[in-house]
């Protein structure tokens, strides 16, 4: 199903009718600051599994999840005082933190060093998602798992591409851009760039 909201201004009955999806297990594709993502709830192991298998990606490699606001971050990852500040300086924006996780995040979104990658995207839809969820959302790209490929910046892309294997697609009009967000490690407060993407690196200092 395509449903139409509007990015500047979120019907508030159309994310509720989103959020109620969500709980009920829907995996939904859903504009964000970068581009395209696929999500679902992070405690619905079965939605988790089901984007798993539409990416065609091993377990071994976990998805990365969005939170409402720095507090919610702290819930689902240690963050050191350093950290946080580079967080608050950050966040929202394109960027994705590689975190120590905390107990509560559920084993297979954390990979095999106990780590978790999260978000917190400049973008008002996914922002009144998960804050109405009440949890972080898994996020993923809507485009395959290829450095090459391209990023999918119409919701009519996206339905071509998942058709009916996700239950509903946001559609917010074109996405001004398509790069992915920037990837940061922030373990043990040594900040290190994994993956170069739409985020500013002076942005990190």
């Amino acid at each position: 199903m395509l449903l139409q909201i509007n990015p500047d201004n979120p019907q508030p009955r159309l994310i509720k009718q989103v959020v109620e999806a969500l709980r009920q297990g829907a995996v939904i594709c859903y504009p964000t600051d970068t581009v395209y993502g696929i999500g679902c709830d992070i405690f619905n192991q079965k939605a988790v599994k089901r984007i798993y298998q539409l990416k065609q990606r091993p377990l071994a490699r976990p998805f990365s999840f969005i939170c409402a606001d720095l507090k919610d971050v702290s819930t689902y990852a240690h963050v050191s005082n350093t950290g946080y500040r580079v967080l608050r300086k950050s966040l929202p924006g394109p960027y994705t933190f590689v975190l120590p996780a905390t107990k509560l995040v559920p084993k297979i979104m954390m990979t095999k060093q106990k780590t978790v990658g999260i978000r917190m995207p400049d973008h008002r839809i996914c922002m009144e998602l998960v804050t109405g969820l009440g949890n972080p959302i898994l996020t993923t790209s809507a485009a395959p798992d290829d450095p090459d490929a391209r990023q999918l910046i119409h919701a009519y892309e996206v339905e071509e591409r998942y058709g009916k294997q996700v239950d509903l697609i946001i559609d917010s009009g074109p996405l001004a851009h398509s790069s992915p967000s920037t990837v940061v490690s922030l373990e043990d407060d040594d900040l290190q760039v994994l993956r170069p993407g739409k985020g500013s690196l002076e942005g990190l200092g």
